[in-house]
């Protein structure tokens, strides 16, 4: 055996133990889809989100945390193996990260490997929405103990849907009002995952476990019962309206546009609104019946839970919809962790925190070993209080959409680089060739100036771009030995 097979096979060892000194902290996952923060604890002044606004007041919301890419499969990879996109080969939604990183050990797996109970029910790892759903998607089949796959009454009725383009569902804007009262996949999703939890507090209450919930909603199509979208009468949905001068400083491959949803009338935009903020208030509901089942259970108090999407949604800000671009609304996503053992109770942090800064941190919260190729930073100094920041910047990447819509083909390859600080946002496309981007959030949180070609600020352009290269060479740093095939044992 030689001297580096020896050392990674002791690494591993020292990460598969089981016994512990006292009983460990249960875990609680919860993973929204495409959420962006028009939420009520985030200061949305029409969405109504009482339960994860309940969560918000219980522990500590994060105001500024930022995925690591824009589209649902690179960027849980991120958070599920603690890496960047490019560590993982993870950069858009049509690869598996195994065929990249077979020996990586992601979050609820190196959970597992230290005695705890692991079970998903719904997305975490990715899934193909609305098609993937009621299989087990893009699955990683070493993290878990037991999955389940519900299918609800939304898949009967995706004929009926208001749709904007004829292509993938999933990939275009689509919404649906339903009155009937068969349940929907995410009512579903919350049934099976307290079923597992009781089964298994039933069968071995003394071991901890870590529950993942992952949420299919507010992904297209919206689809939600009626009562949620009589929450939101349309005469109160104003929808963003782009200035006529807004793109004409923003660069090409910047531009996410996909089909049919620049030419949305006013009357549709309204509906499309609606639809999204009644989805959320849908799901919310469902996160409220999920506490109360762990109340039922009487193990809340012994749960740390986490509440967050894979990223953000943008809803017509700068004439783009969805996600896959890399402006603060689709960057930006919500996060909250509840510890009942920190005092946290009901805080809020401006703190700049990433989301693969998740491994770290509830690795720490549960006092297991942290596997040393983990490149997020631990946040548990936010949650004792002792630090208020942990961070000077985010990192995000995603490679540009424009070339898909528009007959300059030359785009195809061209990947966007950006870092966000306290201040700034910094954005290279091609390492600058096809454009870069500078916003002043102090000045202008809509991002309605590219301040790149602005004399005034050149000092700090050069700067972040310094940032930037530095942040960009971390994040594609081989770190790990990716052509190691390890025993699925080890697994």
């Amino acid at each position: 055996m030689g001297k580096f097979t020896f050392t990674l096979a002791l690494l591993l060892s020292t990460f598969t133990s089981a016994t512990f000194a006292a009983k460990k902290p249960n875990v609680l996952l919860i993973m929204a889809d495409d959420l962006n923060t028009d939420i009520g604890s985030y200061g949305h002044p029409l969405v109504k989100t009482p339960n994860i606004d309940a969560l918000a007041a219980e522990g500590l919301q994060f105001n500024n945390a930022f995925v690591q890419a824009t589209a649902c499969a690179p960027s849980r990879t991120s958070m599920m193996t603690g890496l960047y996109p490019y560590q993982t080969g993870i950069t858009d939604n049509a690869s598996d990260f195994r065929e990249f990183i077979p020996s990586v050990v992601t979050l609820p797996q190196h959970f597992k490997n230290h005695g705890y109970w692991t079970a998903r029910t719904g997305k975490i790892f990715h899934y193909k929405v609305p098609e993937g759903i009621g299989t087990n998607g893009s699955d990683d089949p070493f993290a878990w103990s037991q999955v389940s796959n519900p299918i609800g009454y939304d898949k009967a009725v995706e004929k009926d849907l208001n749709i904007i383009s004829e292509n993938k569902i999933g990939a275009t804007l689509s919404w649906l009002s339903v009155e009937s009262d068969e349940l929907h996949t995410d009512q579903k999703v919350t049934l099976a995952a307290l079923d597992m939890l009781e089964q298994q507090l039933d069968n071995n209450s003394e071991q901890p476990f870590f529950l993942s919930v992952g949420y299919f909603r507010p992904h297209t199509p919206y689809v939600a019962p009626k009562q949620y979208f009589d929450m939101y009468p349309i005469e109160y949905i104003t929808p963003f309206v782009m200035d006529e001068e807004d793109r004409k400083d923003i660069p090409l491959a910047a531009l996410a546009d996909r089909s049919n949803q620049l030419t949305l009338t006013l009357a549709q935009r309204k509906e499309i609104v609606q639809a999204y903020y009644a989805s959320i208030s849908f799901m919310d509901n469902e996160i409220g019946v999920l506490m109360d089942g762990l109340e039922r259970l009487g193990v809340k108090d012994d749960t740390i839970i986490v509440f967050m999407s894979d990223h953000g949604y943008l809803l017509g800000q700068h004439g783009l919809w969805q996600k896959g671009d890399l402006f603060d609304g689709s960057v930006r996503t919500p996060m909250i962790i509840v510890d009942p053992r920190q005092n946290v109770k009901g805080q809020k942090t401006d703190a700049i925190v990433e989301t693969l800064d998740l491994y770290p941190t509830l690795t720490d919260l549960a006092q297991l070993p942290k596997p040393s190729v983990l490149q997020g930073t631990s946040l548990t100094p936010l949650l004792d209080g002792s630090v208020d920041k942990v961070r000077e910047l985010a990192y995000t990447t995603m490679p540009s959409r424009a070339f898909q819509y528009y007959d300059e083909m030359k785009y195809k390859e061209v990947s966007g680089h950006s870092i966000r600080t306290e201040r700034f946002r910094y954005t290279e496309w091609g390492d600058g060739v096809y454009g870069v981007e500078l916003y002043d959030y102090q000045n202008d949180p809509q991002e309605q100036l590219n301040l790149y070609h602005n004399p005034k600020y050149k000092s700090i352009r050069m700067k972040l771009r310094q940032l930037l290269q530095q942040a960009q060479a971390k994040a594609q740093y081989p770190i790990i030995p990716w052509n190691l095939e390890l025993a699925v044992g080890a697994h």
